[in-house]
Order: structure tokens, then C-alpha cells, then sequence
């Protein structure tokens, strides 16, 4: 019973932690804040976590397994790479606009107050990189299409969606993604479209209803409006 109780007091520290580093940012965020909208005293604050370091830590752990669950959940079944490659950019922003602790993760990683221990904006550039080197390999990249530049694209698209996401939600909204794959995918994949407007195949793009999984719901957030 002790130990199960432990197990949800940190639980709830580490999302209560998310939501305060993604409102005011880490340097901004108190550790009181924190305990009070856990519930919990300060004490058991620190008998958890020695710091607020520690605590943006835990954030970042968390926020970096929610991601490789979406990246895992995408690799099932045989598909192209680049289709697992749209399935995790769905994934992605469905878990920025919806996982408080996921987006806390992603954006202290870019926080000029907190030096990241585990950097998910360079994990997220190392898992694009990842799918378009196998899909040179499997042949569904398109040979006039250079990796790089594949990459590049990806990587500023998605992770700038994720930075305008904060401000306006529709930016990563499903609609939003799906559109920068509407847009790309005809140019950068080898395999043949049928002949919709603009030249693309809805079938490849990302499933509007696919469900990825979630650490954790912010009752807080802003709804998408797309």
C-alpha cells in the first residue's frame, strides 16, 4: 500500500512540475506551486525530489518515454517508412497538444533557464533521420529526393509547429499535420499517386483517428481548433 502510494504522489509531482514548467517556464516555476497542486506537503516534495532540477529531470524521463512508446506503436505492421514516418508526426503533435507532460518535456529543451539531460527536440531530429535513412533503404523515398533535405524539412516543420503551438492551437491541430503531408509526401515518396488535386494519395497520409498513447491528460489545455 506504501509503496503504491509513493508510486501516485510522484506521478502526480512530476505532471503537477509539467503543468507549472509549461505555464511559466522552469526559472519561473516554485517548487510550493508545485507541491500545492499536487496536493502535498512540501516535505513530501522533497522526500521524492531533492530539487526543482530534479523534478525538470523526471519531467524530461517521462516525456522521453512517451515518446518512444509513440515511436513503437508506429513500427507495428509492415508498412513503409515513411508511413511510420507520418504515423509518429501524428503522434507527435497529437501528444504536444495533449500531454501536458510530453510538451513540458519538449519545451524544456529549449528553455535558456534549464540545461536539458535529455535533449527531445535532438531525439526527435535523430528519429526523423532514422526513418528517412530506412526508407532510402526500403525505396519509398523518392531517388531525386536528398535524406538531408528530407530531414531538414521535417524536423523545422514539425518541431515549428509544436513552438507556434503554444500561442495558437491549430497549428498543431490534425488538420495542420495532415496538411504539411498533403503537401510533401507527393514530392518525396517514390510510390505512385493516384491523380486527386495536387497529385497525392489520401490513403497514405496519416489516419485521423489513430490513437497513440498518453502519459498523462491537462485538463488546462487550450482545444484545437482544427
Amino acid at each position: 500500500m506504501k509503496q503504491e502510494r509513493a508510486y501516485h504522489t510522484r506521478r502526480d509531482l512530476i505532471r503537477s512540475a509539467a503543468v507549472a514548467f509549461d505555464r511559466h517556464g522552469y526559472a519561473h516555476a516554485t517548487l510550493s506551486e508545485i507541491s500545492r497542486q499536487a496536493g502535498v506537503s512540501n516535505g513530501a516534495l522533497h522526500f521524492h525530489f531533492d530539487n526543482k532540477s530534479a523534478l525538470a529531470a523526471a519531467v524530461e524521463a517521462a516525456a522521453g518515454e512517451t515518446l518512444r512508446d509513440t515511436v513503437r506503436e508506429a513500427y507495428r505492421g509492415s508498412r513503409s517508412a515513411l508511413r511510420v514516418l507520418t504515423d509518429i508526426s501524428v503522434g507527435l503533435l497529437r501528444l504536444l497538444r495533449g500531454n501536458v507532460v510530453f510538451r513540458a518535456g519538449f519545451q524544456l529543451s529549449c528553455d535558456p533557464a534549464w540545461t536539458p539531460q535529455l535533449d527531445l527536440r535532438a531525439e526527435w531530429h535523430k528519429c526523423v533521420q532514422r526513418c528517412v535513412d530506412e526508407a532510402v533503404k526500403d525505396g519509398s523515398l523518392h531517388p531525386g529526393i536528398a535524406p538531408r533535405d528530407a530531414v531538414s524539412t521535417i524536423v523545422a516543420a514539425t518541431t515549428g509547429f509544436g513552438l507556434l503551438g503554444r500561442e495558437e492551437p491549430e497549428w498543431v491541430s490534425q488538420a495542420t499535420i495532415n496538411g504539411f503531408w498533403v503537401l510533401l509526401l507527393p514530392r518525396i515518396s517514390a510510390e505512385p499517386h493516384s491523380a486527386e488535386p495536387g497529385g497525392h494519395n489520401r490513403r497514405d497520409l496519416p489516419e485521423t483517428g489513430r490513437e497513440f498513447t498518453e502519459l498523462s491528460q491537462t485538463g488546462d489545455h487550450r482545444t484545437p481548433s482544427g
